[in-house]
C-alpha cells in the first residue's frame, strides 16, 4: 500500500504535543513526513525533556496512524527535544525579602566552634532588646536550630499572603525561625548534592511569611562553600559575624571565612569576630580563668585583619545545657552570660549601624562557575 502524506497530516491533527496544547501539525510541532510506500517517517520537536514525554508523543504518533490510516505501516518516530535553557541549577534565584531591614550572616570557619550557639544567643538578646528577629538555619545537612529554641517537634503551617501560600516560620522567644529540621526526621541523614540543597534553601527564604524584621539572623554551614555563595548570590548581606574558638587551627579556618567575605567580588562587609570558648572558670574557683584554647586568639586575629573584635565568651557547661534543653543561655536574667552576650550584641549592633551609614548597601552577586571564588562577579 502507497502511504498518503495528506492522510498521514490530518492523522497527526487529531493529537497533541503532550502537556503543549493544539494539534501537532497545526502546532508546527510535526516538522517533516516522509512515506515510502507502507512505510512513514515523522519528525517532531517537542519541548518537555522528559523521556515519559517523548515516549508519549511516539506511541500517541504510531496509534493515529494505524487507527487513521493503515494499521500495518512501518513508523519510524524520530523525536527531538528544544527546551528553553535552564538557569544554573545551583543558583538559588529571588528578589530581597520585602520587610527584612538587616540581613545577618553568622559563619564559622570550622565546626565545632559553637556558631549555632552564638546564632541563638544573638536572636533572643535581639529580641530582648525590643527588635524583630528571624533566623533561617542554612546549615542543611546538620540543622541545630530547632532543637536550640525548643522547636524540634513543630511543623511550619502554610498561611495565605496576598493570594499567595506562604511558610509561617515557627516562633519562640520571640524569634521566628526556619530550618530544614523542620521537615526531615530525628535520625534521618540529609543527603542532597547542592542543588537540593539550594532549592531548599530558596523556598525557606523566599516562601516563608517572615513579615516585619529588624535582623534576620542566617546560620551558615561551617567552611566557605557552596551553601555560602548561593545565599551570597541570593541575597544582599548586610554584614557577616565569624565565630572562632582561640585555637591556631580554628583560627586558620576563621581566616578564610573573612577572606571569603573580603573576596574582592563578594565584597560582604565583616561586621566582626566574636571568640567562643575563650577560657574556662571552675564553680568553685570563680575568680580563676584557664586558658584551655590559648588566649586572646580571635581578638589578636581582628586586630591582624583590621576587622572588629566583637567580644568573648567563656567555655561554661550551662551554655551547653541550655542549647541541650532549649532555652539559649541568654534568657537567664542578671548572669555572666547574659552580660557577655548582651555587650557582644550591641557591638554588633553598633557596627551594623557603622555600616549602613557609612557603606553602600551591599548587592547580590552572580555566580558562573562553582569552580572557586575567583569566578565570582558582581
Amino acid at each position: 500500500m502507497k502511504l498518503s502524506k495528506t492522510d498521514i497530516l490530518e492523522a497527526l491533527r487529531t493529537i497533541s504535543v503532550p502537556g503543549e496544547g493544539g494539534n501537532m501539525v497545526d502546532s508546527g510541532a510535526i516538522k517533516n513526513v516522509v512515506t515510502f510506500a507502507d512505510e512513514v517517517i515523522v519528525d517532531i520537536t517537542i519541548k518537555n525533556p522528559s523521556l515519559q514525554a517523548k515516549k508519549r508523543a511516539e506511541v500517541d504518533i504510531m496509534k493515529a496512524i494505524h487507527d487513521e490510516v493503515y494499521e500495518k505501516a512501518k513508523i519510524t518516530v524520530n523525536v527531538k527535544v528544544d527546551a528553553p535553557p535552564q538557569p544554573e541549577s545551583n543558583e538559588i534565584k529571588g528578589k530581597p525579602i520585602p520587610g527584612i531591614s538587616n540581613i545577618i550572616a553568622i559563619a564559622s570557619g570550622k565546626g565545632g566552634v559553637g556558631k549555632s550557639t552564638v546564632t541563638a544567643n544573638l536572636a533572643v538578646t535581639l529580641a530582648k532588646m525590643g527588635f524583630k528577629v528571624g533566623v533561617l538555619d542554612a546549615d542543611v545537612y546538620g540543622p541545630s536550630i530547632p532543637l536550640m529554641f525548643d522547636v524540634a517537634s513543630e511543623r511550619p503551617l502554610a498561611v495565605d499572603v496576598n493570594g499567595t501560600s506562604k511558610m509561617k516560620p515557627i516562633e519562640n522567644y520571640n524569634v521566628k525561625v526556619l530550618s530544614i529540621g523542620f521537615f526531615t526526621k530525628p535520625d534521618q541523614a540529609v543527603i542532597w548534592r547542592g542543588p537540593m540543597a539550594a532549592k531548599a534553601l530558596n523556598q525557606m527564604i523566599f516562601d516563608a511569611a517572615w513579615d516585619e524584621l529588624d535582623f534576620l539572623l542566617i546560620d551558615l554551614p561551617p567552611g566557605t562553600g557552596d551553601i555560602h555563595l548561593s545565599i551570597m548570590q541570593s541575597l544582599p548581606i548586610t554584614g557577616a559575624v565569624v565565630v572562632s574558638t582561640p585555637q591556631t587551627v580554628a583560627l586558620a579556618d576563621a581566616r578564610k571565612g573573612v577572606a571569603m567575605f573580603q573576596q574582592e567580588n563578594i565584597n560582604v562587609p565583616v561586621l566582626g569576630i566574636i571568640e567562643n570558648m575563650s577560657y574556662f572558670t571552675p564553680e568553685e574557683l570563680p575568680d580563676n580563668k584557664y586558658y584551655i584554647f590559648g588566649r586572646e586568639g580571635a581578638r589578636n586575629l581582628a586586630t591582624d585583619l583590621d576587622v572588629k573584635f566583637l567580644g568573648e565568651l567563656p567555655l561554661v557547661q550551662s551554655i551547653r545545657e541550655a542549647g541541650d534543653v532549649g532555652r539559649p543561655a541568654a534568657l537567664q536574667s542578671s548572669t555572666p552570660l547574659e552580660e557577655a552576650f548582651e555587650e557582644i550584641t550591641r557591638n554588633m549592633v553598633q557596627e551594623v549601624v557603622n555600616r549602613n551609614t557609612n557603606l553602600p548597601p551591599t548587592e547580590a552577586i552572580k555566580i558562573t562557575t562553582m569552580a572557586g571564588c575567583s569566578a565570582v562577579k558582581k
